[in-house]
């Protein structure tokens, strides 16, 4: 394949062309690269018969694939439940291939088996986070202009909410005409739609961190494009590997890391719902999980409690969705002897594309670019900077970003690379290190301030449990640190304390970076996907 491939596309496998007709003009996309031999895919690709029917021909089809609260099934038994959904969809509704089908439900083998199935029978999955109510679904099926809805049952009532004038399957639930009881009809194998490999087969919505989300459209391609960088080259997944973790499937960090990743090597996902770090530490011990994906604020809270649990099992934890604190690095390693791998990565490319493992390791360092990326700090004019310059994030590879019909296309591509809206440094190494959201960068009195370094020296107080720091409009500095603190259950939030705050992180980094303001809070805003909603605190602080 070329570097750039998107001057021309493949004949599209696709009756219904909208995904086609709804992505950005050509000259709008990233340039796409192609520099591992393994990235190089026929032209006609369905992903999920390259990870499910290639899975059994390999001989897999005895091993685990998923293991769920109340179930575990093979190779096998995933691919018969897949090919029942795919019949149940193209057959049973008459969906076409190219049709949207909106995925809603909470980590389990059947939401799984749901979005493989929609993909194997040609149509483009919408997974949705549990937790959306009727006004967000109805932004992303307006959108998206969904066809079809595949509903857990105790999350149907904010569908139902919609009026939605397509037809809406329940899973999960004993209810008459159910998902389930349309798939015992079924049992036929069934023959995956010929898609091409630029054929769009998920549209994954932001997480809304910074406001409005943006539906972003990836292709067959894309989907073993993520499993053949990251997992391959920097956690050497394997097939006796178990991999755990709390991000939704609707989450793309969860979705590669708990799905399309162990099925890639032959391994074993665990999908459970509603987990709490005392939760996740004994579904580690209980299933043996040797991979664990969360978020930063998840292994803080488990650093504290991992002495209770057997964790010998686990090899690799993981840790993506928001910026890495130092403190919690080192608390987690502390605690379980694990160097923690730290990793960026972004719902428009799909999934991490920054990262380091083992004894490449740097603290305080995101890590260097996956095998298969390349990435570079440009100013504020595009050009590159050298190292020890803060900047804007570019990168480019295999993957990257296609809004779904908006004009923010235009903002998160330039000049063929994908901006993330993150400023970093690189080191003299090639070491990419996180300073802050390029929106959240705080310029106080002509001095550019990272709200990050401050959490950074404000997590290291014992009495802080977690913190989100933002710029306030001031009219004499134009802008002044505001630190917004949750505090450990043991301490009170006094002027007394916010003074002592203020001190301790004069007492770490240069003082005229210390937070001018300090609120006490109950709790932070965040997504379902544990990211924080700086966008939020802003406002508050207008």
């Amino acid at each position: 394949m070329n570097d750039a491939t998107f001057a021309t596309l493949s004949p599209s496998g696709h009756t219904d062309g909208f995904a086609r007709a709804s992505l950005p003009p050509p000259h709008a996309w990233p340039e796409f690269r192609f520099d591992l031999p393994e990235l190089h895919y026929p032209q006609r690709l369905n992903c999920v018969a390259e990870l499910l029917d290639g899975a059994v021909r390999r001989g897999w089809g005895g091993r685990t694939a998923l293991i769920g609260a109340r179930e575990r099934l093979s190779y096998a038994e995933l691919l018969a439940r897949v090919d029942r959904i795919a019949h149940v969809l193209r057959h049973d509704l008459g969906l076409a291939t190219g049709n949207r089908v909106l995925v809603r439900g909470a980590n389990c083998p059947t939401m799984a088996a749901c979005i493989l199935g929609v993909i194997k029978a040609g149509c483009i999955a919408v997974p949705t986070m549990p937790l959306l109510r009727a006004r967000e679904l109805g932004a992303i099926a307006d959108k998206a202009r969904i066809n079809a809805v595949l509903c857990a049952g105790g999350l149907v009532g904010e569908v139902e909410a919609l009026g939605l004038a397509v037809p809406v399957l329940v899973f999960d639930a004993p209810v008459a005409d159910c998902l389930e009881q349309r798939m015992a009809r079924h049992d036929a194998p069934f023959a995956a739609a010929d898609t091409a490999a630029d054929d769009v087969c998920l549209i994954s919505f932001t997480s809304g961190t910074t406001g409005v989300p943006k539906g972003t459209m990836h292709f067959q391609r894309d989907v073993l494009a993520i499993c053949d960088c990251f997992p391959r080259h920097v956690l050497h997944a394997q097939a006796d590997d178990v991999f755990i973790g709390t991000p939704p499937l609707a989450f793309t960090f969860g979705l590669g890391g708990l799905l399309l990743f162990p099925l890639r090597v032959g391994a074993a996902g665990v999908l459970i719902e509603k987990l709490t770090p005392e939760a996740l530490l004994g579904a580690i011990a209980e299933h043996r999980a040797t991979v664990c994906f969360t978020a930063p604020t998840f292994y803080r809270q488990m650093a504290a409690q991992a002495g209770r649990f057997r964790l010998d099992s686990l090899r690799a934890s993981v840790s993506a969705g928001e910026a890495l604190p130092v403190a919690t690095r080192e608390a987690w390693q502390a605690a379980t002897g694990l160097v923690m791998i730290d990793g960026i990565g972004a719902t428009e490319l799909l999934h991490i594309f920054i990262s380091s493992a083992g004894g490449d390791v740097r603290p305080g360092a995101t890590g260097k670019p996956v095998p298969g990326y390349q990435a570079c700090i440009l100013d504020a004019q595009g050009r590159r900077v050298g190292p020890g310059v803060i900047g804007r994030l570019a990168v480019k590879g295999p993957t990257g970003c296609r809004y779904l019909a908006d004009e923010r296309q235009h903002d998160y591509v330039q000049d063929g690379w994908n901006l993330t809206g993150d400023a970093y440094e690189m080191d003299d190494d090639g070491y990419f290190y996180y300073r802050s959201r390029t929106d959240d960068m705080i310029i106080s009195a002509g001095y550019n301030i990272a709200g990050a370094e401050v959490e950074e020296a404000l997590l290291h107080h014992p009495a802080v449990a977690e913190c989100a720091v933002v710029g306030r409009s001031d009219p004499e500095r134009g802008q002044v640190v505001e630190a917004h603190v949750v505090l450990r259950s043991s301490h009170v939030g006094t002027e007394e304390l916010a003074h002592e705050l203020q001190e301790f992180v004069k007492g770490q980094i240069a003082p005229y970076k210390y937070p001018r303001a300090i609120l006490f809070k109950e709790q932070l805003p965040r997504t379902e996907t544990g990211k924080l909603q700086r966008f939020k605190l802003r406002t508050e602080a207008v």
